[in-house]
This record gives C-alpha cells, structure tokens and sequence, in this order.
C-alpha cells in the first residue's frame, strides 16, 4: 500500500492550531504505518522472525537514547519533567530487559543480517536526533511512542505464532504509551511557547518522516 502524502498538512500561526495539526499528523502517520503491515497469517515464521528481530535491534539499544536527547533538547522546566518521567519509568522498569526477554523467547535474536537491514536507516534517524531539533524531536518521539502502543498487538500475534508465551512487554507498552505520546504532546505545546522565531510547517515533521521511513524497513527490510 503506498504511503500517504502527510506534506499538505500545514502548520498555522496559532499555538492551539498548531497543537491540533501536530496531532492530527502524528495520526495519520501511524494510521498509515499499520495499514503497510502484513497480515500476520500470510508471513512465514522467517518472516515474522525478522520483524521481531529488526525491531528489537531498533528499540533495544535507541530508545533510551533517543529520549534522552530529547530531554537535553528542551528548556522548560514542565517538558523536562514530563520527558524526566518517562525516562524514570524506562530505566526504573528496565523496558530494554523486557524487551530481550520478548525476544528470546519468540526466537526473534538480532543477527548481523537483520542489523544490516536497517543500518542505514538507523542512521539517519540517529543523526537527525544528534541535531536537537527541539520541536521536531518531541514530535518524533510523540509518533514513535503511538506506534509502538498501536503496534504491540501485532508484535504479540507475531511472537505467539513463534510459540512464545512471553508478554510482559507488549501487555506493558500496549498501555503506558498512550499517556506518554499525550504527555510529549503537552511538552510540545509548552516548547512552542518559547519559540521567538515563526515555526516552519515544511521542517516541522521532519523526524517523524525519517521514523517512519526506519519502521517501513523494520517491517519489509
């Protein structure tokens, strides 16, 4: 299915409208990433081996990482605290044990192949991160936090057909990630307030793009 052209949303000049456009294209963004998956029933356990495979090789290792630099993009003290929760419940809960464990026990291992697959994608994502695009990264991350929570199902109809009995980490996130793609949704707002300069609609979903263009890769490498 190709992708939909997500360029035509702009952005207007009032805070609230942007808001609203911000989460109306995080939407339609993630409607459009789970429309491109297959039908779990027609792949082969190769196939939804290597899903599960590539994805854990993404999140992992990225994840944490990548909300961190969010967390050093911002200045207000209410994004800080709202991203600083999230971090706290990724470290304290410790979500990459969680997700090795998910992994393991689908047979879903990363090996070198699966790491090439999405090599070059997982770059660009790191260095579009690397740049500390405030509002962009929020965005990113925002997008990558609904599509995680609307994926889980999928990952865990995956993983059973593998023969795992292993959830923890699908039940949990398929959950949690609703409040934190609103929570980064409000630390937009609050960051916006702080910007002196207009916000350029053509940039402002750049991250998002560069996201979604890994996870195409993570699904069909």
């Amino acid at each position: 299915m190709p992708s939909k052209d997500l360029s035509s949303i702009g952005v207007p000049t009032l805070e609230r409208t942007h808001l609203e456009r911000a989460s109306e294209h995080i939407e339609l963004a993630i409607d459009d990433a789970m429309a491109s998956l297959p039908k779990a029933e027609h792949l082969s356990a190769h196939d939804r081996r290597g899903i599960i495979a590539r994805y854990t090789a993404v999140l992992e290792g990225n994840f944490i990482y990548w909300m961190t630099a969010t967390y050093l993009s911002v200045s207000s003290a209410e994004a800080q605290e709202i991203i600083k929760d999230n971090l706290l419940e990724e470290v304290r809960d410790n979500h990459p044990g969680m997700l090795r464990r998910f992994a393991v026990a689908a047979g879903g291992n990363s090996t070198d192949v699966d790491r090439m697959a999405i090599h070059q994608d997982l770059q660009a994502v790191r260095a579009f991160v690397a740049r500390l695009a405030t509002l962009q990264l929020i965005l990113m991350m925002a997008f990558f936090e609904g599509f995680i929570q609307r994926f889980m199902p999928y990952l865990a109809d995956l993983a059973a057909r593998q023969g795992s009995r292993e959830t923890e980490y699908t039940d949990v996130h398929s959950v949690v990630d609703i409040a934190h793609t609103q929570g980064l949704l409000t630390a937009f707002a609050t960051e916006l307030e702080l910007q002196k300069d207009p916000v350029s609609s053509p940039t402002l979903y750049e991250g998002v793009e560069v996201l979604r263009s890994l996870i195409k890769t993570i699904i069909r490498p």
